[in-house]
This record gives structure tokens, C-alpha cells and sequence, in this order.
């Protein structure tokens, strides 16, 4: 069994969790408000903002035998710079104050899920921040494109509303991939471990984020 196999299937009861959150559920029928949608967008800037900061944290705190990982860090990294950008361009597309939100406090769940990562990285093993990226990702292409369809049409906003969204569920999709080839040459028992054990707290953390938008005013 390969280790992204094991790592799937050792989550499976947290990934089930987090598709059962209501807000998920009802994201993907359409049934959530402008109102939801933008709260969503201005977590996700300020999670997402952290992306390349913590991936340049983690390669920098590898040992010299992950030289190969370091280099592929530099991809997720050139993969990844702007797309916090994305996220504004799709708040002012419904509405929004993007400057607000991006000159904003996170909410107490995505500043826990972000201290977190830096957390695991400078504290534990750098290679633990592999569980959050393997949440996010995996996430993005099971729920984003599906939903995105949905609560465009639910709300009539413009497509330019759901850059995020649309791009992150076909692009999460290569980047699953990749990530599936580069946690499996992991040969570490401990390395393995810490990536399951903190994919499964983020999992829990990120599924907080979600909970939180439930008590948005309409």
C-alpha cells in the first residue's frame, strides 16, 4: 500500500465529519446566502495568504537528505504565489469590500488553523504542514467546482465571483498528483505518522472554519 493510500484511508472518519458539517451540505445544493459565500472568501483569503510564507518555512527547515522535497516545494511554491489575489478579485465580484478584508482580522477559527501550521513546522517536524496541504487540496477537488456551480446559480452572481473556486477544483486536482508522488517517497515510520496525525487536527480545524460560517447573518 502506498503511503497517500494509507494517509486517505487512515482519515477517512474525519473527511466524513467535514462533508457532514450542514453548510457544506447545503453549499453544495446552493442553498447558502451572498452573505455565507463572502464570509467564506474572506476566511479563505486569510488562511490562503499564509500558503507560500508556510511553504517557504517548511523547505527551509528540511534536513539536507529532503533536498529533492525542497525543490518540489519551489513548484507548490510558484504554483501557489497570488492567489490570495484571486480571492479579493471574487469578494469585490459579489459586492464586497475587498480592502477590508484584506486589511482584516481572520476569524479565531483560521488564525487556530494557520498558528497551528506554523506551529507543526517549527515546532514538531516540518514535514506535519504536508497534512494541511493535503486537507486543503483533497477538499478543493472533491467540493469546490461542484459547489461553485451550484451557488452561482442559486444567487446570480457573475463567474468572476468564483475564480477560486472553479480553479482550485481543476488545479487541487494535478496538485493531488503531485503530492500523492512526493509523500509516497517518504521513508520515514515517524515522518509518515506526524503527516497523518496532523492531517487528521486539521481536518478537525479547517471543518471549524466551515462551522463558523453557520452563524452568519443572512
Amino acid at each position: 500500500m502506498s503511503f497517500y493510500v494509507e494517509l486517505q484511508q487512515a482519515t477517512q472518519a474525519e473527511q466524513a465529519r467535514l462533508q457532514a458539517i450542514p453548510i457544506i451540505n447545503a453549499a453544495l445544493q446552493g442553498q447558502v446566502t451572498r452573505a455565507q459565500y463572502v464570509a467564506f472568501l474572506t476566511q479563505a483569503y486569510h488562511h490562503v495568504k499564509h500558503t507560500v510564507p508556510l511553504l517557504m518555512a517548511c523547505g527551509a527547515r528540511l534536513d539536507g537528505d529532503k533536498e529533492w522535497l525542497r525543490t518540489d516545494i519551489a513548484h507548490y511554491i510558484e504554483e501557489e504565489i497570488g492567489h490570495q489575489e484571486w480571492i479579493l478579485n471574487d469578494i469585490r465580484a459579489c459586492g464586497g469590500d475587498s480592502e477590508a478584508v484584506r486589511h482584516g482580522m481572520p476569524s479565531a477559527q483560521t488564525e487556530l488553523m494557520v498558528s497551528y501550521a506554523y506551529d507543526t513546522i517549527a515546532r514538531v517536524n516540518p514535514l506535519g504542514f504536508f497534512g494541511m496541504v493535503f486537507v486543503l487540496e483533497g477538499t478543493s477537488t472533491q467540493l469546490a467546482t461542484q459547489a461553485a456551480a451550484k451557488i452561482q446559480a442559486a444567487l446570480a452572481l457573475p463567474q468572476q465571483a468564483f475564480t477560486y473556486l472553479t480553479s482550485h477544483g481543476e488545479l487541487d486536482l494535478e496538485h493531488l498528483h503531485f503530492y500523492a508522488n512526493l509523500v509516497n517517497r517518504l521513508e520515514s515510520a515517524a515522518d509518515r505518522n506526524c503527516i497523518i496525525h496532523r492531517a487528521k487536527m486539521f481536518f478537525r480545524l479547517y471543518g471549524d472554519i466551515f462551522r463558523s460560517l453557520q452563524e452568519v447573518p443572512a
